[in-house]
């Protein structure tokens, strides 16, 4: 059983690392994006709610998003662990998501961060908008997406430093040096 964040920056490689570790201990990688579109789509409370912000073009609030999370970690398949991947984001989710673990009697076992210098970064998602055809990621976007990460989600890493369960990775390398690297410190 293992119950995971992944975090790290846009283009570490996060998706990718959880969808690999998901396979191995079967648990369910759960992104936060794929958990709103899914709500919205089964008009559950929540989702009705939700699609009432994203309709409108704006970001779903924190109270919705950390509901959503709720209800999707009392789902069957999470019984035997889960990655959560884009969530949190702020310090603020990260304390309403031990309040829900606590609620629910379940323990993170590790947040694992993947860290890559930024001008790798921009390398990486430049070659993916190329690759992906993605014209919104130019550079000015992603240096954009960047610095919202380093001031909003970044301060995850002190708030999960004390707790012991934080495990800081390399996410330079090949693939399957960086998923050795995770699957060892997990």
């Amino acid at each position: 059983m293992k119950r995971l964040i992944f975090m790290g920056p846009p283009g570490a490689g996060k998706g990718t690392q959880a969808d690999i570790i998901k396979e191995k201990y079967q648990i369910p990688q759960i992104s936060t994006g794929d958990i709103l579109r899914a709500a919205v789509k089964n008009g559950t409370p929540m989702g009705v709610e939700a699609k009432k912000y994203m309709d409108a073009g704006d970001l779903v609030p924190d109270a919705v998003v950390i509901g959503i999370i709720r209800d999707r970690l009392v789902e069957a398949d999470c019984a035997n662990g889960f990655i959560l991947d884009g969530f949190p984001r702020t310090v603020e989710q990260a304390k309403a998501l031990s309040e829900i673990l606590k609620e629910l009697r379940m323990e993170l076992d590790s947040v694992v961060n993947l860290d890559v210098p930024d001008e790798e970064l921009v390398k990486r998602l430049l070659g993916r908008a190329i690759k992906e055809g993605r014209s919104d990621d130019n550079e000015e976007t992603i240096k954009n997406r960047l610095h919202t990460y380093n001031t909003k989600t970044l301060p995850l890493i002190d708030f999960y430093k004390g707790s012991g369960i934080l495990r800081q990775i390399n996410g330079l390398g090949s693939m399957e040096e960086i998923t050795n690297t995770i699957l060892k410190s997990i």
